[in-house]
């Protein structure tokens, strides 16, 4: 089968295995569904490989358990009785961080995104992961929870070879300028808008 040839070269003087192999900022935003589904699916193939995980869930309630968690924590589990794949670390902020556990209210959320940020930069600048999912985490930036040139400037000077994969709507045009990788999903068709109901045990 013929090899797939790109239609330009960046001009970065790294060869192409230094540019495949080099860590990576990537953004899943647009208004479609399968943003946070497919981050999760990049971090099951990074705890294949032995990476070490750490998921940080913003925005959802903490009282929420969507299937990727229990897959993801069980492989974990996996990881600590057998040595197969890698570490896996889920936390939410909901009502309260899975470090802190502290009562949560409305008004405490923008204080508890602002925490959550907080603790990635200080498990960034220890090299703690090395695939990151900041699952929704666009939104606490765009409501100014979370200042924007604070996150570009600190994933962009991260140390090591540490992946982070950004989801969520409404990615700012900072985030997106010093991402490696920017997909967005785009909506053509939804089942709740023509009456439908999704397939039982499916969150659409």
């Amino acid at each position: 089968m013929p090899k797939g040839v790109p239609t330009t070269v960046p001009d970065d003087g790294l060869t192409t295995a230094q540019r495949r192999n080099r860590p990576l900022i990537m953004v899943h935003t647009g208004p479609g569904k399968g943003k946070s589904t497919a981050a999760f699916g990049l971090a099951m193939r990074g705890w294949n490989q032995g990476f070490s995980i750490g998921v940080f869930q913003f925005v959802k309630s903490a009282k929420w358990r969507i299937g990727e968690q229990t897959v993801l924590e069980r492989l974990g589990r996996l990881h600590e009785e057998t040595g197969e794949g890698g570490p896996v670390a889920w936390h939410k902020m909901g009502s309260g961080w899975s470090w802190s556990r502290k009562a949560g209210t409305e008004e405490d959320h923008a204080a508890d995104a602002a925490e959550g940020w907080h603790e990635i930069k200080r498990a960034l600048a220890e090299e703690r992961h090395d695939l990151y999912v900041l699952d929704e985490f666009t939104y606490p930036m765009k409501w100014g929870w979370v200042d924007v040139d604070d996150v570009v400037t600190t994933l962009v000077e991260r140390p090591g070879r540490q992946h982070v994969v950004i989801t969520g709507r409404h990615a700012d045009p900072r985030l997106v300028e010093a991402a490696n990788l920017v997909t967005e999903m785009g909506q053509v068709k939804h089942p709740m808008e023509v009456g439908q109901k999704g397939q039982r045990g499916i969150e659409w």
